[in-house]
């Protein structure tokens, strides 16, 4: 029966394709070395460990969505779902190397893509979990079943700069905003009323605006203390 261990050599940023994908180069072996595998249909669900790396001040900033206060962190970074990927192993003995393509989403509203996009350098430490079912002929010739244990696991760490690559690469210098329909159409009547020619300029006045009356309203309460301590205002 096959005994497969499996270790992730190499990560690259898939630049021409339909979508934004990484390949991962995924070594599997056998234990019995003679003994042929059929075919493999893999099952794999990548975790990425942020507990695994440490983080600079620029990064707690953007992970307070996700993970909320640096002083709460040892209460609330856990591992998080990535994706999960599937896979055909064409037939081998010994050792063989297949290609597990994951495609990679810019919307923000995603965990995995707020945590990517987060960090600036270093590596994401990824865990790899496989399961699936094995196809191999016993010595009589007969083709025979085994599952994958649930415990066959490879970690990897994914450099960010592959990540950010792959990104620029698909939408250089952007981003993407997921938003309602409702929040798109108040968005489109504005610009529209406003006479703006892109969507960057319409965020950009809205900004301008909420800043602006932020500002406003910082030193309303500045004028309103300085009162209080003085007694009131001077008519």
């Amino acid at each position: 029966m096959p005994e497969l261990s499996f270790s992730v050599e190499k990560a690259e940023a898939v630049k021409f394709s339909a979508a934004p994908q990484i390949a991962f180069t995924l070594r599997i072996e056998n234990a019995a070395r003679d003994e042929l595998v059929q075919t493999v249909a893999l099952r794999c669900q990548i975790m990425i460990e942020p507990v695994r790396r440490s983080y600079n001040a620029r990064a707690q900033e953007k992970l307070l969505e996700l993970f909320g206060e640096p002083e709460r962190w040892a209460q609330t970074v856990r591992s998080m779902l990535w994706t999960h990927v599937h896979a055909i192993v064409p037939p081998f003995k010994g050792e063989t190397s297949i290609e597990l393509s994951v495609a990679c989403t810019f919307d923000f509203n995603v965990a995995a893509t707020k945590y990517f996009a987060a960090l600036d350098d270093g590596d994401v430490p990824l865990d790899f979990l496989f399961s699936g079912t094995i196809f191999y002929r016993n010595g009589e010739g007969a083709l025979q079943v085994a599952q994958i244990p649930w415990e066959k696991e490879a970690r990897f760490r994914l450099p960010v700069g592959v990540w950010r690559e792959m990104m620029e690469a698909y939408y250089p210098n952007s981003a993407w905003v997921c938003v309602r329909r409702d929040v798109f159409d108040r968005l489109r009547r504005y610009k529209a009323r406003q006479g703006l020619a892109t969507w960057e300029q319409t965020i950009e006045a809205l900004l301008a605006r909420a800043e602006e009356r932020a500002e406003q309203d910082e030193q309303n309460f500045c004028d309103e203390n300085s009162e209080d301590e003085n007694g009131g205002a001077v008519h």
